[in-house]
């Protein structure tokens, strides 16, 4: 007995804007079972003394402290501008 239905199949790509034919849906249909099949195998197994976890590898925090600096003389940022005035940036403006 298939765990997934073909009109299931059908709306889910539906759902995602897929235009699949019928042979395209059954083909989907046996795989999808497939990887359920895999899964339900999974519940088998014997879980009772692991910690759950939302990564298997121990995640650290490999950033650098959040320490200002001395940022880079104003001349020389306005040298790469291609437009500016009085020590600022000029941009195109986006409202009128």
């Amino acid at each position: 007995m298939s765990r997934i239905s073909i009109e299931q199949v059908k709306h889910v790509a539906d759902l995602a804007r897929l235009a699949i034919t019928e042979e395209e849906a059954e083909k989907f249909a046996t795989q999808l079972d497939a990887i359920i099949s895999f899964a339900e195998q999974l519940n088998e197994l014997d879980t009772t003394n692991v910690k759950p976890t939302s990564h298997v590898l121990e995640m650290k925090n490999v950033l650098r402290e959040d320490t200002p600096e001395k940022g880079l003389p104003r001349e020389e940022v306005l040298k790469n501008a291609p437009d500016h005035q009085d020590g600022q940036i000029r941009v195109p403006a986006i409202i009128e």
